[in-house]
């Protein structure tokens, strides 16, 4: 199944020589390039989240970008349906719109904090910056169709993950009449 994730996205479109990037710097100094022409992401992140004010000025200049990627990788995939992996998708305010179901894979907070820090090496007040700037997990899950919890073993979550996969080859198949 295609999977189009924007976290994969948003480091495609800041990669060196990309336009992208050449904003990133204009609006943030060339003190966020590491040693290789890249962005230091690190750096980047604890900007953004000390400033408002520049985490909004961030995500004007990628997000438009992000989505151009993403509506680029999809117009190219193949199969019965496509899997869109949005982090910020509740927040963009646009998610009906875009999407056809929204499925949430929750975890509590605790789990959340701890894959924070794992996937960005951040620290615990980080990780807890980036997660309140996000929607709430009640607010995730309120605008889910469908949800997995991943709080149990991964045969669970396997599990679940195959369930929603045979339940959406089946809607792809027999697509519910839109406007009803």
């Amino acid at each position: 199944m295609p999977v189009i994730d924007a976290d994969v996205a948003a480091r495609t479109v800041v990669e060196p020589g990309s336009d992208g990037l050449a904003e990133v710097v204009r609006r943030f100094g060339s003190g966020l390039i590491d040693t290789g022409g890249a962005l230091d992401r690190a750096a980047l992140r604890r900007l953004v989240f000390a400033d408002p004010g520049a985490r909004h000025d961030l995500e004007a200049i990628l997000h438009p970008r992000i989505r151009v990627e993403m509506e680029r990788l999809a117009a190219a995939a193949s199969g019965p349906y496509l899997i869109m992996a949005i982090p910020l998708l509740i927040e963009g305010g646009e998610a009906r719109r875009r999407v056809d179901r929204i499925l949430v894979i929750d975890a509590d907070e605790s789990a959340q904090i701890a894959r924070v820090m794992a996937r960005d090496g951040s620290t615990e007040a980080q990780a807890r910056a980036i997660l309140s700037a996000q929607a709430s997990r009640i607010e995730r899950m309120s605008q889910a169709d469908d949800i997995i919890d991943n709080g149990g073993s991964l045969a669970d979550l396997e599990r679940s993950v195959d369930e929603r996969h045979a339940f959406y080859v089946s809607l792809a198949a027999n697509p519910p009449a839109r406007g009803l």
